[in-house]
């Protein structure tokens, strides 16, 4: 079965340089239309954007429930909404994303999510990457958003400390 991603996930796994973290776990994924919209195009000439377009392994999908998109675009911005609507027309057996109000509603949907700290985390346990704080470090450096008690809940969870 198909994973299907939104755009913060690849983003940001992207700018910390472990986007092929995605391909080792999930093998192919897909996107929709919009997400590639804007990782690739609106990011044109940033490194991410580069590693995103020359990942064979990231395949870019047509939708074809525009009703529902419109419907999920009254709560989610467009890539999310496409991703939502992709993962379902797919049979989707992950959806990679990281908006909260996104999640909730994929959940309420039926959808099984993760996003860049469940990767992440897979990634320490599996022992791809050897500590997850200078990643996680990594990535608030990015301007991804996290809170000092999910951060500190994560390093207890993995045996790291928060020094």
């Amino acid at each position: 079965m198909p994973v299907v991603s939104g755009s913060t996930p690849l983003i940001h796994l992207a700018k910390i340089r472990k986007l092929e973290l995605l391909r080792e776990f999930l093998g192919e994924v897909l996107i929709p239309e919009a997400v590639y919209r804007e990782c690739v195009i609106e990011g044109k000439g940033s490194e991410d954007a580069k590693l995103i377009e020359n990942a064979g392994w990231i395949r870019v999908e047509r939708i074809r429930d525009e009703r529902l998109k419109k419907s999920l675009m009254i709560e989610l911005d467009e890539g999310e909404s496409e991703a939502i609507v992709l993962a379902i027309e797919k049979g989707a057996e992950m959806l990679l994303m990281d908006d909260y109000d996104g999640r909730e509603i994929a959940r309420a949907l039926g959808l099984k999510t993760t996003g860049t700290i469940g990767i992440l985390l897979r990634a320490k346990i599996e022992g791809r990457i050897e500590g997850i704080k200078d990643e996680l470090d990594n990535l608030k450096e990015t301007g991804f958003w996290l809170s000092e008690e999910l951060y500190g809940r994560i390093l207890k969870e993995v045996g790291e400390t928060k020094s």
